[in-house]
């Protein structure tokens, strides 16, 4: 990278995530640190093309480290999709004499930076973010970890009441294409089955699990199911097969929904965020470009963009494997 840095820009785009707010305060004060002016773009690409910026100081992110969601606000923007628009963002940072620009979000989010660096070579670091846990090259992803604790102590109160009422709970969770959350919860909330959507026999595992725990004597059972779980067009159509299997099942339906991607961060995330948002201003002042930063094996890493949205993390098999033997 031959031009020197002075002033980065940061923004959030595509869904929310807990640890948005400390990556942010991460880059900002990590500029600080270095001498550098730091510029935050309000409303993600859709913002940058308006030219929503405004400069930012270790002061300005002071008390959001314990914040849900992204002060900066967040949008998907079809309008930066198209060249025109990308062009329009360009001529925005030229503008607000902006050198660098880190992005903070997930596979969308990087597809764009992706195409706004190869058309104009622009500086351009990407720092993961998304509850799913789907990024490819990092063991974790902001707000992965708070969304766990969140569908974990939703699944505990849930559970009172199954056992109160002797019924089956089915308990969908966000994962379009990824079973981490899931998995995970299924297993530290104590989940009879785990329906992921990287599996294919979940029915047939499920109805097996079922009467076998029947027949062990349990009187209520949780089954967890990702959203992109296609036992049935949807978790209420999948409740009615399991009743048409079963006529003796109490069955409820629990749609946790966006309350997983809400709340204050928790100490993982904020750990994580202080960490490749510190990570991706180092990046650029030793001119690495077009790279996301990560954490593999406990330790930082930059992996190229592309790396980065070719392929989704691959679903644990020992965690599935440690999920079938402590159902039992």
């Amino acid at each position: 990278m031959s031009k020197k840095i002075n002033t980065i820009g940061v923004l959030t785009s595509g869904g929310d995530a807990p640890g948005m707010n400390a990556a942010i305060r991460a880059v900002v004060r990590a500029c600080s640190y270095y001498h550098l002016d730091c510029k935050g773009v309000y409303r993600g690409y859709q913002g940058l093309i308006e030219g929503d910026l405004e400069e930012l100081n270790a002061r300005s992110v002071r008390n959001i480290i314990n914040k849900g969601g992204t002060f900066l606000k967040s949008t998907r923007s079809e309008e930066f999709k198209t060249k025109e628009g990308r062009a329009k963002a360009h001529e925005q940072l030229k503008k607000a004499g902006v050198d660098a620009l880190v992005v903070i979000g997930g596979d969308g989010t990087f597809t764009g930076g992706v195409h706004f660096f190869d058309e104009f070579r622009f500086p351009i670091v990407g720092i993961p973010a998304t509850i799913d846990n789907d990024i490819n090259g990092t063991d974790y992803t902001l707000g992965y970890d708070t969304a766990l604790n969140t569908v974990v102590e939703a699944i505990d109160k849930i559970r009172d009441t199954a056992s109160s009422h002797n019924r089956l709970f089915l308990v969908e969770v966000m994962g379009r294409d990824a079973g981490d959350i899931a998995l995970n919860s299924g297993i530290g909330a104590g989940a009879e089955e785990i329906l992921i959507p990287e599996e294919s026999a979940g029915v047939e595992r499920m109805l097996e699990s079922l009467h076998k725990s029947k027949k062990s004597g349990k009187t209520s059972s949780i089954i967890v199911v990702a959203e992109g779980e296609k036992s049935g067009k949807n978790i209420f159509e999948l409740a009615d097969f399991i009743h048409e299997q079963d006529e003796d099942y109490d069955i409820r339906v629990s749609v946790l929904g966006h309350i997983q991607r809400g709340g204050s961060p928790s100490c993982f995330d904020r750990v994580l965020a202080s960490k490749l948002g510190v990570g991706a201003v180092e990046a650029l002042l030793d001119g690495r470009t077009k790279v996301m930063i990560g954490l593999h094996h406990q330790k930082v890493v930059r992996i190229p963009l592309e790396d980065a949205i070719k392929g989704h993390s691959k679903i644990d098999k020992e965690l599935r494997r440690v999920a079938d033997i402590t159902s039992v």
